[in-house]
């Protein structure tokens, strides 16, 4: 018997409201699951609704202004399930840090800069597990040394301007870890660090996934990132999935002009030095509204008259392997598409 997903979202959408203003809608009906020990990655431009989607399973919007739709199936550690679009709360915060943790794109604004790094931990050990003093301190210990701080015992001590960027990052991760949640998200984590740190930052958290059988949510704009990271990749762009497959199958046959141009403009160590790189044309702001057509048709090279109309179905091009366009850059078995 296959176990149900750890997390289910289905038809997410947020949109935020404004006073004689149009709703911007966000989020627009994205759906996908998380499995335990699974690393599921969410990829697309700054603007896509990647961050948002994190922060409505997480209960973070504003209480104001913001409509949330669709439901998010959560299966708790006794085996019982609950929105977590719909829960209070107060019960909301009880899951978070404990059931569900999140690593925060920026540490530096994420932590405290004026309460040491040791109490910043070991308030989570506090509030979920009751440890105090000693206890606490020790196992916040424990915590940096496992995510590789070096001199844990001193780093308690230290500011978060005292940290290096990687550091203060291990610093989120280590919070997020605590106890041990069983799902976390982490929101573009590699952020402003070199190739190294980020390196050892995904490495990290895969060994985390591993260890401890947790679900993660990886929320990056770099599929470079992801290439050696996720089980499975959806691609968002303007609040709605476009492609979605498992890792190797995405890489090795993109389907979404989007996803094609993401990969292409990615620079290769075994390209020519003089071949240039392929940028998609045009920037975010070129989207149309999903009701109108294809949100991706005024940057796409592919376009068509009939990408105008109405939204493109998803569509399936292999099993497991689902896309939503007209003409992709990979017809699905069975049919021909016409190149533009």
């Amino acid at each position: 018997m296959t176990r149900s997903p750890l997390l289910d979202v289905d038809e997410l959408s947020v949109a935020f409201t404004r006073r004689r203003r149009r709703d911007v809608q966000a989020v627009d009906r994205i759906s996908f699951s998380l499995r335990e020990g699974r690393i599921t990655g969410l990829v697309g431009e700054s603007g896509c609704g990647k961050s948002v989607t994190s922060l409505a399973l997480m209960g973070l919007l504003p209480a104001r202004g913001v409509r949330v739709g669709g439901t998010a199936r959560f299966r708790l550690g006794g085996g019982d399930e609950v929105d977590l679009l719909a829960l209070p709360a107060a019960r909301l915060r009880d899951l978070r840090g404990s059931e569900i943790a999140m690593v925060f794109q920026d540490p530096l604004s994420s932590l405290n800069p004026v309460v040491p790094i040791g109490r910043q931990v070991a308030e989570v050990l506090t509030r979920h597990r009751g440890l105090k003093g000693a206890a606490a301190r020790g196992q916040a210990a424990e915590l940096l040394a496992r995510v590789g701080i070096p001199d844990p015992g001193r780093r308690l001590r230290e500011y978060p301007h005292e940290l290096s960027g990687g550091m203060r990052q291990r610093a989120l991760i280590a919070m997020a870890v605590a106890c041990r949640p069983r799902l976390l998200i982490a929101d573009e984590p590699t952020t402003a660090l070199d190739v190294t740190i980020q390196a050892q930052i995904l490495e990290l958290l895969a060994g985390l996934v591993a260890e401890e059988g947790t679900a993660l949510l990886m929320i990056t704009h770099d599929l470079g990132v992801v290439a050696g990271l996720c089980d499975e990749i959806n691609v968002l762009y303007s609040g709605r999935t476009v492609e979605g497959a498992a890792r190797h199958e995405l890489f090795a046959a993109p389907t979404h002009p989007y996803t094609a141009g993401l990969l292409g403009s990615i620079p290769r160590l075994d390209a020519p030095r003089d071949e240039p790189l392929t940028p998609i044309r045009g920037t975010v702001d070129d989207a149309i509204g999903w009701d109108d057509g294809c949100a991706f048709a005024p940057r796409c090279d592919r376009f068509a008259e009939d990408c105008l109309g109405g939204p493109p179905p998803m569509r399936e091009r292999r099993a497991g392997h689902r896309f939503r366009c007209l003409h992709p850059t990979e017809p699905a078995p069975g049919e021909e598409s016409e190149g533009r």
